[in-house]
C-alpha cells in the first residue's frame, strides 16, 4: 500500500475499527484533570500502571489541582508508586497543580486558557505530554505523535527528524476534512488508533495494512 499523506492513513485506521472497545475519543477520562495526571504518570511507563496509580488517587479522593497542590510530596509518591519514577512525577504533579492555580485559578480556566508555550515550560513536560494534555485534557486540535507513530510511518518508508516533523506530517494531511470543531476529536481518534494498531501488529514487524491496499 502506497501512503500520500496522512489522511490516507486515518481512513484505512478507521475501516479496521481500532476504537470500537474504547472511549469514544480514546483516552479515558476525556476532557478532565484526570488526563493531565495522567499524561505524567504514563512517562516511560505501561498504562495499566498508571491505571493503579490513579485509582488510587481517586480513592485517596485527591484528583484535582487544588487537592494535588496540597498534598504532601511524600504521600503522593506513595500514591503513584506504580507508574515508577515516583519522586520526580510527584514533584512534577505537585508543581504544575500549584502552577495552574496560581495562574488559571481552576481546571476549567486552564482547558481554555493554556496554551503549549506554558505547557513547554513546566518542568518535566515534553512536546509529547503537552500535546497530550491539549488534545485530550483541553480538547484542543493537537496531534500527539510518539514512538508508535514513528514506528509505523518508518514501516510505509517515512524517516522524520524531529517531533514536530511527525506532527506536522500527521496534521497536514487531516485538517482539510474536518472543520474547526471536529478537527480536536479527529486527532484524538488518529492518535488513539496508531497507537492501537501498532500495539496489535508490533510482534517483530509492523505489517504495512496491505489487506486494505
Amino acid at each position: 500500500m502506497e501512503l500520500s499523506n496522512s489522511f490516507e492513513l486515518f481512513s484505512t485506521l478507521e475501516k479496521l475499527k481500532l476504537l470500537e472497545n474504547s472511549p469514544p475519543l480514546w483516552w479515558p477520562a476525556y476532557g478532565t484533570f484526570e488526563v493531565v495526571v495522567g499524561s505524567i504518570l504514563t512517562q516511560n511507563t505501561q498504562w495499566e500502571r498508571v491505571q493503579l496509580s490513579l485509582d488510587n488517587l481517586r480513592n485517596a479522593d485527591i484528583l484535582a489541582p487544588d487537592l494535588l497542590a496540597q498534598t504532601h510530596s511524600e504521600t503522593l509518591m506513595e500514591l503513584i508508586r506504580p507508574s515508577g519514577l515516583f519522586k520526580a512525577k510527584a514533584s512534577n504533579l505537585i508543581r504544575l497543580s500549584r502552577n495552574m492555580i496560581d495562574e488559571f485559578g481552576d481546571f476549567e480556566t486552564f482547558a481554555l486558557s493554556v496554551d503549549r508555550e506554558w505547557l513547554l515550560s513546566q518542568k518535566g513536560i515534553g512536546p509529547e505530554t503537552a500535546d497530550s494534555i491539549l488534545c485530550y485534557a483541553c480538547a484542543r486540535p493537537a496531534m500527539v505523535v510518539d514512538a508508535y507513530t514513528a514506528r509505523l510511518l518508518n514501516a510505509f518508508g517515512y524517516e522524520f527528524e524531529s517531533y514536530d516533523e511527525l506532527q506536522e506530517w500527521c496534521e497536514a494531511g487531516v485538517r482539510g476534512y474536518f472543520d474547526s470543531v471536529q478537527l480536536p476529536a479527529a486527532f484524538a481518534r488518529f492518535h488513539g488508533m496508531i497507537v492501537e494498531y501498532v500495539k496489535r501488529n508490533s510482534k517483530g514487524k509492523i505489517v504495512k495494512l496491505e489487506s486494505l491496499g
